[in-house]
């Protein structure tokens, strides 16, 4: 299947992981490999280009694709894009959480085809899925101008940028769960979605 042009798959891995003891959720075990490691393996089918926008880089250096830091720190996933935008040598970026186990491609395609040339994101039950959306280089000044203004959500830059937002019931003819959006944020969420704390067998989350 061909790859979809013209874009680059993104991990965001700036979080502290609090309520999980500071662990790099990107190193998370997921059977025999890491959550990273899944994610950019499905990059690479994808999108053939991938990079990690992580503060930290040092847990993400061994996976080979470039790592850079937020370029205006404390803004959150907001400034996680806008790194990634303006790190990015494609016109379009997708970007998800290191920590969401149940990436689809099929999915992932579902919502390439219906982004219009328009950024393109998913409003689910529990609200906008701001962290598995496409992004066009186009964004990026108004991204730029509304983090320097304050501390705008992800949704407030869809809003201003004009994405095209899928509502649930269209996203639910792909997936109708809305397992794309599972992501990994305290130890409950570790054991329901059968994760491991870096160190292998033994370290599952209790």
């Amino acid at each position: 299947m061909e790859r979809i042009p013209d874009c680059t798959g993104v991990i965001l891995a700036g979080g502290q992981a609090t309520r999980l003891g500071g662990v790099a959720k990107g190193l998370l075990q997921s059977g025999p490999a890491t959550l990273a490691a899944r994610t950019l393996a499905l990059f690479g089918e994808l999108f053939g280009r991938a990079l990690v926008v992580a503060n930290d880089p040092a847990p993400y250096l061994p996976f080979a694709v470039p790592v850079v830091p937020d370029r205006i720190p404390g803004k959150g996933a907001p400034g996680g894009l806008h790194a990634a935008l303006a790190s990015a040598d494609t016109g379009w970026i997708f970007v998800v959480g290191c920590d969401m186990p149940l990436l689809d491609g099929s999915a992932i395609r579902f919502l390439w085809d219906r982004r219009g040339e328009r950024a393109a994101a998913v409003e689910w039950v529990r609200g906008f899925e701001g962290l598995h959306a496409f992004w066009s280089k186009g964004c990026l000044a108004a991204v730029e101008r509304m983090l320097a203004e304050g501390d705008p959500s992800l949704r407030a830059i869809a809003q201003a940028v004009g994405a095209r937002i899928l509502p649930a019931e269209e996203w639910r003819t792909v997936d109708p769960e809305g397992r794309s959006f599972e992501n990994a944020n305290t130890v409950a969420d570790l054991r329901r979605l059968g994760l491991e704390v870096p160190g292998g067998p033994g370290r599952r989350a209790r």
